[in-house]
């Protein structure tokens, strides 16, 4: 079965984070993007809705949203397609106003960075050697 996956952030100011996610080299659908929200492209069915804090609490109508500096509220962790490009992307992150989350984790086939956006949420980047996943029979 193949779903499309949409994750939901809230964001401190809208314009900032897609600029921070733009200089990332994301690209984002205008169809689903206004002043509150915005729609992140991540992969074919896969997609990152940024919205302000506002638009995001009228989805968890009573609920408050976690404080990053304090809490995690989630991880997102994206594949790369080499170890450079977990490198590159991480380097992108900083230069455009994130921060290194925890140092770079190496376990041969599988090595990976983590960076905090600015709004605190936690991205992890990884690529994993395509020989060491074992397909299903």
């Amino acid at each position: 079965m193949s779903r499309m996956m949409f994750v939901n952030l809230p964001v401190a100011d809208l314009g900032k984070s897609i600029e921070f996610f733009s200089q990332l080299g994301f690209e984002f659908n205008p169809q689903f993007t206004d002043e509150t929200a915005t729609c992140m492209i991540v992969g074919e069915s896969n997609f990152v809705m940024l919205l302000t804090r506002e638009k995001f609490s009228g989805f968890a109508p009573g609920l408050k949203i976690c404080d990053t500096g304090k809490s995690t509220e989630v991880l997102v962790c994206l594949s790369a397609d080499s170890r450079a490009e977990v490198d590159a992307m991480l380097s992108k992150a900083v230069a455009a106003g994130g921060s290194n989350f925890r140092e770079p984790e190496d376990y041969g086939f599988m090595y990976g960075r983590s960076f905090r956006d600015l709004d605190g949420h936690i991205w992890e980047i990884m690529w994993m050697d395509p020989a060491a996943v074992q397909q299903p029979s």
